[in-house]
């Protein structure tokens, strides 16, 4: 058996050049992310306002499906006919701070008020998720549900997105906040939660309970007033 050679041992300055190198990694890796960081928030700060832009164009061409239904939508649309939306803003008072809301009018050829849309948005499971909700002309029932924005887990939490469960919250009332029911069996005051994905369902319930809460008042009154 050969006897083991004895290592050579290391030139000097080897070890100093192996930290530079560390340390220089160190910055060109900070120097990507930070350039990575600017070019994203650069093309955030760039389509921002389009991304905006296109949301309300959005939020304006659902508001006949989210009042109407989508079929009776449809075949208004077929007809050439088509609702008049009136923009509002509300701002509620809210304990330590105070909460916006864009709300959408929706009136017939006759100035006749036929319901409202209002656009509302809280934390989902992932990210936040942003949506709009249909209430009728009285506020007393929703008329339809639209998810315009979300990041849930694809597969999952995404299926909020789906006519089918969104379809549980037309005709629920506002008398009382909306519940989430695990596992199937929701009640006429419920709806049933994802498989998988309870936390995305109540995110979605939660924020529309809240919206209702702060923005019926207000609506309740502007309905009052006339048509």
């Amino acid at each position: 058996m050969k006897p083991i050679q004895p290592m050579e041992p290391m030139p000097l300055g080897t070890l100093e050049r192996i930290k530079n190198n560390n340390i220089i990694q160190a910055w060109l890796v900070l120097i990507l992310a930070l350039l990575f960081g600017s070019s994203l928030a650069g093309i955030q700060i760039t389509l921002g306002p389009k991304i905006e832009e296109n949301k309300i164009n959005e939020t304006r061409e659902k508001v006949p499906e989210l009042i109407l239904g989508k079929e009776a939508a449809l075949k208004m649309t077929e007809a050439g006919q088509s609702l008049n939306v009136m923009p509002h803003s509300f701002v509620v008072e809210k304990p330590g701070r105070k909460a916006a809301y864009n709300v959408y009018e929706a009136l017939d050829t006759k100035k006749n008020r036929l319901g409202w849309v209002v656009k509302a948005k809280g934390q989902g499971y992932a990210d936040k998720i942003e949506l709009l909700f249909g209430l009728d002309a009285a506020v007393e029932k929703i008329t339809g549900v639209f998810v315009l924005e979300q990041k849930e887990t694809p597969g999952l939490g995404n299926k909020i997105v789906t006519d089918e469960w969104r379809g549980q919250y037309i005709g629920k009332s506002t008398a009382k906040p909306v519940g989430v029911i695990k596992g199937g069996g929701a009640g006429s005051d419920d709806i049933n939660a994802i498989t998988g994905a309870t936390i995305s369902s109540k995110a979605v319930t939660d924020i529309i309970n809240s919206a209702i809460a702060d923005i019926k008042g207000p609506l309740a009154e502007k309905a009052k007033g006339g048509k």
